[in-house]
């Protein structure tokens, strides 16, 4: 039986969405198979384990000091992959984990930030590595990828939030000479729709940075499209070694689709992106689909992607034009909601996303990581000396 550590909350805006993401990929794991263990990342950044975790509920009222569960703490020493717990003469072993399964969004989490800490124990992850996912994070970056790769994406501006402080008449000039209004507002590193603002004129401009620079450092300007298609797309996999979703189009009454739409719409509590109002399989045109589908497989391969992920596009209707809108490198709900109409049950996507981490891990295992050099004997001379 695989253990499976199963990674979910975070120092993030994003926390409470991936304790749902969490919960709903350990309710599905096939038990049989795998031996689940939960933790949790508060808030604070403490770490805890206990079965209690895998219930959604328990964070309604939750009571870390409860009979099971522990502060833990995992080393970063290559090949290291105990849990460990603080125990009265030092750290004390709790489990070996053989796959960690990564449900965290935002940072850090989804920005490499995890993953870059779990490359250096040799615990192999469900996510994206740290390159791709760092790049899936930062939204200007992703641009910049996206423009590498020849995925068509729209023009944008960019600044600091010191910039905008120092002068923000500046940076609404910058905004307004590159672009008309509408404008949509976006911090760089955030998801779940959190921050983003729609700006109509200077005013609305204004107030939506002063939103996003409340969750972000960097903040990102670009043109609205005024008649707007949404289409979303998951690609599961392993680098170019990989299968697209249905593609959907999410439904909005709203400008900009938000975090409430999103995980709050259904009645009877939240069920993750499953909550959304969504027109699956998106009526497009087959060569729009199609084209959809190499667009996707083609941001997957190039930027290293691993895992599931869910790109999303978005088509000028005005002009049929299509532009890659960012990519979720560990998207709410693992978008199992885009492969069960294909007949892939969530606990078979789950079993593909073991089966490509330890996948991954092998091939990285395969690289020679020693170069043997006469460097230090030269370096007894004197490292003066060494150039």
């Amino acid at each position: 039986m695989i253990n499976l550590a199963v990674i979910f909350g975070g120092r993030t805006a994003e926390h409470d969405v991936s304790i749902i993401t969490g919960t709903q990929f350990i309710e599905n794991v096939d038990k049989s198979k795998y031996n689940v263990l939960p933790i949790y990342i508060s808030r604070k950044g403490e770490w805890y384990y206990g079965k209690q975790l895998a219930d959604a509920k328990f964070f309604l009222n939750p009571d870390f000091s409860q009979k099971g569960i522990e502060r833990v703490f995992l080393l970063p020493e290559a090949g290291s992959r105990t849990l460990y717990k603080q125990g009265r003469f030092g750290l004390k072993a709790i489990e070996m984990i053989d796959v960690a399964a990564i449900a965290m969004h935002g940072m850090h989490g989804e920005d490499g930030t995890l993953q870059g800490f779990l490359e250096l124990a040799d615990i192999p992850y469900t996510s994206a590595g740290v390159t791709g996912s760092a790049v899936g994070m930062d939204k200007i970056v992703m641009k910049a990828a996206f423009k590498g790769l020849g995925i068509p994406v729209l023009d944008c501006i960019y600044f600091e939030r010191t910039e905008y402080e120092k002068d923000a008449q500046a940076i609404i000039a910058r905004a307004e000479a590159a672009m008309s209004y509408p404008m949509i507002v976006k911090p760089a590193n955030l998801g779940s729709s959190i921050g983003i603002t729609k700006a109509k004129d200077a005013a609305g401009l204004k107030e939506g940075i002063e939103v996003a620079i409340h969750y972000d450092r960097r903040i990102l300007v670009e043109p609205a499209i005024d008649d707007l298609t949404e289409i979303n797309c998951a690609v599961v996999g392993l680098g170019s070694d990989a299968k697209t979703s249905l593609c959907e189009r999410p439904i909005t009454a709203k400008e900009v689709l938000d975090f409430s739409e999103k995980y709050l719409h259904k009645e009877g509590g939240s069920k993750g992106m499953k909550s959304l109002d969504r027109e699956l399989p998106a009526k497009i045109s087959k060569e729009r689909q199609e084209e959809i589908e190499q667009l996707a497989l083609k941001i997957f391969s190039g930027l290293d992607m691993a895992g599931v992920v869910r790109i999303d596009f978005m088509i000028d209707n005005a002009t049929d034009t299509l532009y890659a809108n960012e990519v979720n490198t560990i998207p709410g709900s693992f978008a199992f909601y885009l492969y069960e109409p294909m007949g892939i049950k969530y606990s078979q996507l789950i079993d593909t996303l073991v089966e490509n981490a330890l996948k991954r891990s092998k091939q990285k295992a395969a690289s020679q990581f020693s170069f043997d050099s006469e460097i230090l004997k030269k370096a007894g001379t004197g490292t003066k000396r060494v150039k």
